[in-house]
């Protein structure tokens, strides 16, 4: 008899990939006698986890399939997100109850540094499905279970999405049933092919005649980004759009400018082209009122204005006081009076840069070439940015300000 590193006895080595979770969640501290019990998420934040996640527009497939042969075979069917989150479980009633003991309910974490070696945790790991018997499991309290798992990725791109699972009692085992789990995620992930593809297909025959009627370059994209229709431009799989999106304009690193507009099921992202006559060709800095600084950016597509705070307000009025442009250092010494601060400088930059990337330029920093800038001072030079304490700004104080 040989023991495992568990601490039980076995009656031969364990197979290669069980051992290798051994070896991960005993370097992470994970020991045979602990609990399985983690922290719980609250109902609102699985809601959350639930809309948010892409596993769940496969589960009325999942819940009319692997469910219902979960429950006539005395199991469970758990659906978890790429955390090992538990967002849904189903089946037989009495193993849910059972599986209420060992904390494998609905918002409980089942990775592999909380629970060790099992099926969920463990093909989170190594992106494989796995089955994990009785003893095979790391903690002792789930030598009574039996469990199989297989990923589920996003069919678009290949990202995992979650893990579908069957658990329940170790009498319960059946050396198939990981094939059939494997096989129920391979038909999720088609599942979600088509309801991708059904969605595209939606979004652009709403998009085309509104592209047709367009000038200039467009797309239509879901609102993940996938492309539904273009004119006026190379198609591209893809377009990468921040986290929060809305309704306005927006800077797009792949794009610049855009100007974007809802439709069902996506977003329509016309690209803001300055035209022939060049790049944005005036900035409005406003500071007459120190409650009320503003940047204004007229373009040949429009304007915009953006509320400005004091810091920002005093950098881009050094870029405006010295348009051949200024280097980190400099900028640090007219805001500062201390050419080190660069790091701080650049950090400010950065974030300005979000949102007027189309008229600041780099190398050194200054507003980019044919750009008008105008600066709207206070009727009393005194109270340019009163609180100010930028070197560039005191200097500009009093009659001879600029």
């Amino acid at each position: 008899m040989r023991t495992s590193r568990a601490g039980r006895a076995r009656g031969g080595a364990p197979r290669a990939e069980i051992d290798a979770s051994w070896n991960r969640v005993a370097r992470n501290g994970v020991v045979p006698d602990q609990s399985t019990e983690s922290e719980l998420l609250g109902s609102d934040e699985i809601e959350h986890r639930r809309n948010a996640s892409t596993i769940g527009e496969a589960m009325p497939l999942l819940r009319n399939g692997l469910a219902s042969i979960a429950d006539a075979s005395q199991q469970i069917m758990v659906v978890t997100d790429v955390d090992g989150r538990v967002l849904w479980r189903q089946g037989h009633s009495l193993v849910l109850r059972q599986a209420d003991g060992i904390c494998l309910e609905e918002g409980a974490e089942w990775s592999e540094a909380t629970t060790g070696t099992n099926a969920i945790g463990t093909t989170l790991v190594t992106r494989r499905p796995i089955q994990v018997h009785s003893a095979e499991h790391f903690v002792r309290s789930l030598h009574t279970w039996t469990c199989a798992a297989a990923p589920v990725r996003d069919p678009r791109d290949g990202r995992l999405v979650g893990i579908l699972d069957v658990s329940g009692p170790a009498r319960t085992f059946h050396p198939a049933t990981l094939a059939l789990v494997d096989s129920v995620a391979r038909l999720a992930e088609n599942e979600l092919r088509m309801r991708h593809l059904v969605a595209i297909e939606r979004l652009r025959s709403v998009a085309a005649p509104i592209l047709c009627r367009l000038g200039g370059r467009a797309l239509a994209v879901d609102t993940r980004g996938w492309l539904a229709a273009v004119t006026g431009m190379p198609p591209v799989d893809r377009l990468p759009l921040p986290k929060s999106l809305a309704a306005g304009r927006v800077w797009l690193p792949s794009l610049g400018m855009c100007r974007v507009e809802p439709l069902p099921g996506g977003w329509l992202v016309r690209v803001a082209d300055a035209g022939p006559d060049g790049p944005p060709r005036r900035v409005v800095l406003d500071l007459s009122r120190a409650r009320g600084l503003t940047v204004q950016v007229v373009n040949p597509v429009g304007s915009w204005t953006q509320r400005l705070s004091p810091r920002h307000a005093e950098l881009l009025y050094a870029l405006a006081v010295h348009r051949e442009g200024r280097t980190a250092a400099e900028l640090a010494r007219d805001i500062f009076g201390d050419a080190t601060r660069t790091v701080t400088v650049r950090a400010e930059i950065s974030r300005l840069r979000r949102h007027l990337a189309e008229v600041l330029a780099h190398r050194p920093y200054r507003f980019g070439d044919g750009v008008e800038v105008e600066v709207i001072h206070p009727q009393d030079p005194a109270d340019l940015l009163p609180r100010s304490k930028a070197p560039v700004v005191l200097g500009a104080r009093g009659p001879a300000g600029p």
